[in-house]
């Protein structure tokens, strides 16, 4: 799982930016959504590793963050990829050149997406963003 901060910094940006679809968090019902057959976008944020980067005093270390976005889009199988390409690049433009804060994404990409076995009757395309963010928060002193 990745932080509550990167978690947050994500949610954010897709909530306020993105409308073509309806949006699912981890976690979240979506039986409505499948009922009606409408298209969403699944959203998974995963924490690859959470690592210290420096040594020094206690407290004052850097910490990096780093792993996985899966947006993955959801369409009505049978209703071919095209629609769901184009959404899967429009979420990646969201991201695209556009740091939230301290967090970065120098990498993305389109392709499969596991979660349409999850989904009867569903197709999934994943846009796929990797993160990291450089974590400098110093804890309360106990």
């Amino acid at each position: 799982m990745a932080s509550p901060a990167t978690f947050d910094a994500f949610e954010n940006r897709l909530k306020t930016a993105w409308a073509a679809t309806a949006l699912v968090f981890e976690n979240e019902f979506a039986q409505h959504l499948l009922d009606a057959g409408a298209p969403f976008v699944f959203v998974e944020v995963y924490g690859d590793s959470y690592a210290q980067e420096t040594f020094g005093a206690p407290q004052a270390n850097q910490f990096l963050e780093e792993g996985v976005a899966y947006l993955h889009v959801m369409t009505k199988s049978g209703e071919g990829s095209r629609q769901a390409r184009v959404w899967a690049n429009d979420l990646l433009n969201l991201f695209r050149e556009q740091p939230i804060g301290s967090l970065f994404m120098p990498e993305m990409s389109i392709g499969a997406g596991e979660p349409g076995q999850d989904f009867p009757g569903y197709f999934s395309i994943a846009a796929t963003v990797r993160w990291y963010r450089r974590d400098t928060t110093s804890l309360p002193t106990p």
